[in-house]
């Protein structure tokens, strides 16, 4: 029996690891992404200074420090095809939320479905950092398909494209630098200057993650001349260089209309609207975009599955070449 290759064990160890996600989502407790984010928040506050060095020092040492354990853990367990399959499985689990994101999503949709506004309210910042306390039912659900879209890039399509192109250590860093954006990425006076490194890492390698989701979410759309257009004409209006591309593409998969006034906390902002020509979202295009968002997931397997396998091609290639 000849043994697995590195990229059909790359194969095996993320079909293994979606599928683990799909059945048991995110652990409650001792999730390795919350234990980092505690371990970087504890070393933010102490060496927080409101200054653009300071805060590159640390996104460098966050995100190395990751990426070491990871190229470390890949050249011992991936001597084996299938050491390397279970550590890309292992991996693959740890950085993919698809499956939390959804039921989150569902949650908040069950309670608008109830005209239970309060519990939708008290919810939503489970999903999203927005102010839901003026929200209306129309509005959080306006801001939970705009979260599934946005977070079906984050949570799923990019970690997989880092996966196809570096393996377990491309998944678990690109999770690292996505979690410091979330953490320290953000305008707040606090960290506009200490968090301006990990913002723009995370934009540099969110870039081709949310281009692909755009395209996977046209072909998975029911409607795909509409997706088309609409991500297409206005992808490139929303603020983020990567965020608009997939909420464009959900606004004109799902049929409605995305953007305009946000309210995170004390800070107003004013986006374009995506889509102007479609309808208002509703409660019910919260099960259509957790629907949407599920399909986009399975293509982006298949899709970076395919190119792990190229990249492998390639690099075999290329040995031989030199020989």
């Amino acid at each position: 029996m000849r043994p697995l290759t590195r990229a059909a064990a790359y194969a095996l160890g993320a079909a293994a690891g979606y599928l683990a996600d799909a059945r048991f989502a995110d652990p409650r407790r001792g999730h390795p992404v919350a234990v980092f984010g505690s371990a970087a928040a504890r070393l933010e506050r102490r060496i927080h200074r409101d200054d653009r060095a300071v805060g590159t020092a640390f996104t460098a040492l966050c995100v190395g420090a990751v990426a070491a354990g990871a190229v470390a853990a890949d050249r011992t367990l991936g001597r084996r095809p299938l050491g390397r399959a279970a550590l890309t499985a292992a991996a693959t689990w740890t950085v993919l939320g698809g499956t939390s994101l959804t039921r989150e999503a569902r949650t908040i949709g069950r309670s608008l479905a109830a005209h239970d506004l309060a519990a939708a309210r008290e919810r939503l910042p489970h999903l999203c950092g927005r102010d839901p306390s003026a929200l209306d039912e129309q509005q959080i659900a306006r801001a939970v398909v705009e979260s599934v879209a946005e977070n079906t890039a984050d949570a799923v399509v990019n970690a997989l494209v880092w996966g196809a192109l570096a393996g377990a250590p491309g998944l678990l860093a690109f999770r690292a630098v996505n979690t410091l954006d979330a953490m320290v990425g953000h305008r707040s006076p606090r960290h506009v200057r200490f968090g301006w490194a990990s913002a723009r890492l995370d934009d540099v390698a969110g870039w081709p993650g949310a281009r692909l989701t755009a395209l996977l979410t046209v072909a998975a759309a029911p409607e795909p001349r509409t997706a088309w257009r609409v991500w297409r004409r206005d992808g490139s209006a929303h603020p983020s260089p990567n965020a608009g591309q997939a909420e464009s593409a959900f606004a004109g998969a799902v049929g409605v209309r995305l953007g305009g006034t946000l309210r995170y906390g004390s800070r107003v902002e004013h986006r374009p609207v995506l889509g102007g020509e479609l309808r208002p979202v509703t409660v019910d295009d919260i099960e259509r975009a957790c629907r949407l968002s599920r399909r986009v997931g399975l293509l982006a397997l298949g899709t970076t599955v395919a190119g792990h396998a190229v990249v492998q091609a390639l690099k075999a290639g290329k040995r031989r070449g030199s020989a």
